[in-house]
């Protein structure tokens, strides 16, 4: 890969620049040590780190509804910002026209409706003892008829995420197309940027894509996972039961919100490591070799690179430190939506996921038929890690990593009968392989 690159960057600008542009790149530090990549120092990185395992209660503002009392309640394995067993669930149902709606779900002995959201809420503070008749747990009703769960995901490593150019994304889907013949389309959508009123970057966390910036993504978590208003969520989902000032957190003596520290703490974790043991072994180098060949790596992209320190991103809130800029990274995703069989029907909730007031801002380049388009789609797995998780897919629903591979239909239906017809060592390889991610 790097020779390619070198002899690309000489037709471009000669000898000299190229071996400037190589020099300029680094790999970026893995690791579960809990040490920062280099955003922050160590201490600061501690200290965010505090703050996203910080247990909620109600004084703090915790619901009315929720899931998890902290951040690292669904983000956890191996350590604070990994993966977890957490899943959480969504639902909808089809409109007259065949097209996706949003939940109603009834609380308060049906008097109140939680609309503008396809997340349910498994938890709730009321009833309680300042509030013993109150009812607002809420319950998935027989009308909401497209259901699923999805797992909590990994964030380790996310700064470098945010910081691969939107370019390189658009390149991958337009590479997929032209090198499948239009089987593999991976889509990028335009979401909005929640602290840049009218910006919007390409999506690429969450199971949808729906943000493209860790703050944006830390202010939603924040609200509909566990209740705490911010300043880019100041609404609560429900009043009933709620006796705490919005928004309910705000900027401690440093200027910095909780959601700021999240963010913080994000862009300066480690990537996942591989197991170098076990990568090491023929078996899994088989099975490496065997992973591009039958296609996977379409996909699961193996090797991205971020964009240089002093990038401007986040509609311009947010600038690349030299910690994250030029930094090469295997995340064996490409952020991405695909269509590969398994997609939970449900369309992203503009209000849950932007606020109440989304459509009161004109989204610069941003189509509410491109979301439409998302419906059976869901964001091609990140890998990285993947060892460390014993349940499978968005939903939890695979045990084994076998099983997942030959689930793959639709676009991966062609990677998935290439798979089927190596032998049961050459299957045994890939899985092995993947062991070692």
């Amino acid at each position: 890969m790097i020779k390619h690159a070198v002899r690309a960057v000489v037709a471009a600008a000669g000898l000299t620049a190229a071996i400037a542009a190589i020099s300029q790149r680094s790999e970026a530090p893995t690791g579960f040590d809990n040490r920062s990549n280099g955003v922050v120092d160590d201490s600061t990185h501690q200290a965010d780190q505090a703050t996203f395992d910080e247990v909620e209660a109600i004084d703090d503002g915790l619901g009315p509804l929720y899931n998890a009392q902290s951040c690292r309640e669904c983000h956890q394995n191996p350590t604070s910002g990994g993966p977890s067993q957490i899943t959480e669930l969504r639902v909808g149902h089809r409109g007259p026209d065949g097209r996706f709606k949003n939940a109603d779900i009834p609380i308060a002995r049906g008097r109140v409706i939680i609309s503008g959201r396809t997340l349910v809420n498994d938890r709730a503070i009321c009833p309680n003892a300042a509030f013993p008749d109150s009812e607002i747990q809420e319950r998935v009703p027989e009308t909401e008829t497209i259901r699923t769960t999805r797992a909590s995901l990994n964030l380790l490593g996310d700064g470098l995420v945010e910081a691969v150019a939107e370019e390189t994304l658009l390149d991958l889907a337009r590479e997929q197309r032209r090198t499948t013949h239009g089987q593999i389309h991976g889509q990028a959508v335009r979401v909005p940027i929640v602290e840049a009123p009218g910006a919007t970057g390409v999506g690429r966390f969450g199971w949808k894509d729906q943000h493209a910036s860790l703050l944006s993504f830390s202010g939603d978590a924040y609200l509909n996972e566990m209740g705490i208003t911010n300043r880019l969520f100041p609404d609560e989902v429900t009043t009933l039961c709620n006796t705490v000032t919005e928004p309910n957190n705000e900027p401690d003596s440093t200027g910095l919100a909780d959601i700021d520290r999240f963010a913080r703490f994000m862009r300066a974790t480690k990537a996942p490591p591989r197991d170098t043991l076990l990568a090491k072994t023929p078996k899994a180098k088989t099975g490496s070799a065997l992973f591009d060949k039958i296609g996977c790596a379409v996909c699961h992209v193996r090797t991205l690179t971020t964009a240089a320190a002093g990038t401007a991103i986040n509609g311009g809130t947010f600038t690349i430190p030299p910690a994250l800029g030029e930094k090469t990274f295997h995340p064996f995703g490409d952020f991405l939506l695909h269509n590969v069989g398994t997609g939970d029907g449900i369309v992203m909730a503009m209000p849950e996921h932007y606020g109440r007031n989304v459509y009161q801002i004109v989204w610069k380049a941003f189509s509410l038929d491109s979301l439409a388009r998302t419906q059976n789609k869901v964001r091609t797995a990140p890998l990285w890690g993947v060892r460390l998780r014993p349940r499978l897919m968005h939903d939890q629903a695979s045990l084994t990593l076998r099983d997942a591979i030959v689930r793959h239909g639709g676009e991966a239906s062609g990677v998935t009968q290439r798979f089927r017809k190596l032998s049961r060592r050459e299957q045994q390889a890939i899985v092995e392989f993947l062991k070692s991610l």
